[in-house]
């Protein structure tokens, strides 16, 4: 399963006051990288990566690969790799600058 299925498997009506959700709703998947993202328990402690490797819209497409021994509903996942997008602080016109910047190829380039 992509980030975009689990997306649209979810009730959109709980996240209707998620900007992330309903930024990452509207994105257009880009097919732009193999990468997948992972869910692992670690120190008991849901970690998620590579959910911040390359534009919104290829972090659609990445297949989620969760650990075998991981219980976790669809939901809980969502909301999980939410949070971790979010970087757990960000205040609303921080997250809605950041993303709005995201495809900016000028600064990616600087960046990498």
């Amino acid at each position: 399963m992509t980030l975009r299925e689990l997306i649209n498997f979810v009730d959109s009506e709980q996240y209707s006051d998620n900007a992330l959700y309903q930024e990452l709703r509207e994105t257009k998947p880009e097919y732009g990288s193999s990468r997948h993202i992972q869910v692992k328990l670690i120190d008991g402690e849901i970690a998620i990566t590579n959910a911040h490797v390359g534009s919104l819209g290829d972090i659609l497409t990445y297949p989620i690969d969760v650990e075998p021994d991981l219980k976790i509903s669809k939901v809980q996942l969502l909301d999980t790799i939410l949070h971790e997008l979010s970087s757990n602080g960000f205040s609303e016109s921080e997250e809605s600058d950041f993303w709005s910047d995201f495809d900016n190829l000028q600064k990616a380039k600087i960046v990498r």
